[in-house]
């Protein structure tokens, strides 16, 4: 088989389109591939999809395609420019590409499975490609998914956030819970940052809305108040970011608690900060003898570790009235406990109280969200971190927005 005829299977040319001739060189470990068409073929307008005659061709392009035979392969072509009657003079599309690509079809979908399984940095020197290319073939991913994804509001959201870099740097996240995907990724954790996700969405898309989990962030709890009908009933205060504050209570009361023992020469509490923070069933079991015992001493922090416990079981109880009924007695011992941390919380509590017991009617938490803050976290360790907020909102969409991200194949397929 000739060179160029083994080409044009490669690269999966169909008519009008043929390879007209293929430059390999051992040297450079290059091969250069040149594609034309047969003289009086006629191309789709763009605009119309009407059938138009050739008026001329563009500049030559080049597109990056799969290595062949381990050769870095280039294919060469001047993409046809048409006359249609109702729109003008424009340029053609060619079946190996994408408008505005450098690169075909078949190495933009090789790019894209290598960055779902690496940063930008490993997977532009797996591609032979710069850093800004490589980046640009994941933007051109995202585009393409986000273009192509239903303009549909989940019933159920997850709002959480995100810190970008140290310090007060955050991203808040919108997420689907249904499906566990990132639905909107925007700079800020104000009030105008979610309601910029809102804006675009109808009063009729909003009341479908049925459910929106989030902590007690007052900017959140006013945006979604604006924005969703009936959100009184709708907001479920997430019950890890609750126990995540009666965690936090536990610690100051430790802290207190070890300062003191530590003044009259009593190191019981020393190096058990971790220990005080687990539930009970997650306590290590090379580390519960010793918990136990400690939990058997008249403590201060582990009077107020009960309490957490006690707490974390009002979501398992099996009705709203259940749960009421179970907070009244849980807030008369945690605001009698004389712990002052404690108390604080559970006043809080008392305070969002009607927020945290929706919970019993629609049954979400912020787990899927917290999951896919992991996963992000995952992508931010292994790009060692993003100063560029647009990259890293690239890259969220990208892993966890559920998107379409690859370009489709011609009707007629491109052999691998």
């Amino acid at each position: 088989m000739r060179d160029t005829e083994l080409y044009r299977h490669l690269l999966g040319l169909e008519a009008p389109w043929t390879v007209s001739k293929v430059d390999l060189s051992v040297a450079t470990r290059r091969v250069d591939v040149w594609a034309e068409h047969k003289k009086g073929a006629t191309f789709q307008c763009t605009e119309c999809n009407a059938a138009c005659g050739l008026h001329d061709h563009a500049e030559e392009r080049v597109w990056k395609h799969l290595d062949s035979c381990q050769f870095a392969t280039y294919l060469h072509a001047r993409i046809p420019r048409v006359q249609c009657a109702e729109h003008g003079v424009g340029q053609a599309r060619v079946p190996w590409a994408e408008p505005r690509s450098r690169f075909t079809l078949l190495f933009e979908r090789f790019a894209i499975d290598v960055l779902k399984e690496t940063g930008i940095s490993g997977a532009a020197t797996i591609l032979g490609l710069s850093w800004d290319e490589t980046q640009h073939l994941m933007e051109r991913a995202v585009a393409r998914g986000r273009a192509r994804k239903a303009k549909v509001i989940p019933s159920h959201l997850g709002v959480d956030e995100k810190a970008i870099a140290k310090g007060h740097n955050y991203m808040s996240l919108v997420c689907d819970l249904k499906v566990g995907t990132v639905e909107y990724a925007t700079e800020g954790r104000t009030e105008a940052s979610l309601l910029s996700y809102f804006g675009p969405f109808t009063l009729d898309d909003v009341v479908k809305v049925e459910a929106v989990a989030m902590d007690m962030w007052q900017p959140f709890i006013s945006a979604v108040t604006r924005c969703v009908p009936y959100a009184r009933d709708k907001i479920v205060f997430d019950r890890f970011h609750i126990v995540a504050h009666m965690n936090g209570a536990v610690d100051i009361v430790r802290r207190a608690e070890a300062k003191a023992l530590r003044a009259e020469g009593d190191e019981t509490l020393k190096g058990t900060r971790y220990l005080w923070l687990y539930g009970q069933e997650n306590v290590p079991e090379h580390q519960a003898p010793t918990f136990d015992a400690l939990k058997a001493l008249n403590l201060k922090t582990g009077r107020a570790w009960a309490i957490k416990e006690m707490l974390r079981e009002l979501w398992d109880c099996g009705t709203l009235d259940e749960a009421t009924a179970f907070h009244r007695r849980w807030h008369h011992w945690a605001t009698h406990s004389r712990l002052q941390p404690v108390i604080k919380v559970a006043k809080m509590v008392k305070s969002h109280l009607h927020n945290i017991l929706t919970y019993f009617t629609h049954r979400v938490t912020n787990a899927v969200s917290e999951g896919i803050n992991s996963a992000i976290q995952t992508i931010k360790k292994r790009a060692f971190g993003y100063r560029n907020a647009e990259h890293f909102k690239t890259a969220i969409y990208f892993h966890c927005g559920g998107l379409d991200l690859y370009p489709a194949l011609p009707s007629h397929g491109v052999p691998g």
